[in-house]
């Protein structure tokens, strides 16, 4: 049966994973027939446009050292991300799990001074090999090829 407070699911969340899901839900189901107008009404443009004003909430939230303000402003940041690519699976133009695949392949890539043999030691050697890597990743967009694996 499936729970009246987390849509999709048939029971309350417990972990991280599956409180995720029970809130990509939510985002999902708000802008669902069955869910808010307001939602439906607004388009993954206007969710970007939201996330910045929110991660400026988050930021005060954390120089202000008040830990459980910040936890409740990063909820809102996430939520409105998430709203964000609802709306933006709703207009056809990007999915969630082509997002998570492409940032994490990312991050991967521009932290390979953490997964070879010559680690980086140093922030200013990590820092030197991060933007190294940018760099080759902008020159390869340019030129309409695909980013190295990892250790390529």
């Amino acid at each position: 049966m499936e729970s009246p407070f987390f849509p999709g699911m048939n029971k309350d969340p417990e972990t991280e994973a599956e409180w995720f899901s029970a809130l990509i839900n939510l985002t999902r189901f708000l802008r669902s027939p069955e869910g808010c107008p307001w939602d439906r009404e607004h388009n993954a443009g206007d969710f970007a446009r939201f996330s910045v004003e929110e991660g400026e909430e988050l930021t005060e939230a954390l120089a202000s050292g008040d830990n459980s303000h910040a936890e409740e402003e990063f909820g809102d940041c996430l939520f409105t991300l998430l709203s964000c690519v609802a709306a933006a699976e709703a207009e056809a133009r990007f999915s969630l799990k082509g997002a998570l695949q492409r940032a994490h392949m990312k991050m991967m890539r521009r932290h390979e001074h953490v997964f070879r043999k010559d680690r980086a030691r140093t922030p200013e050697e990590a820092m030197q090999a991060w933007q190294q890597i940018k760099k080759q990743e902008k020159a390869e967009k340019n030129t309409g090829t695909e980013p190295k694996e990892i250790g390529s």
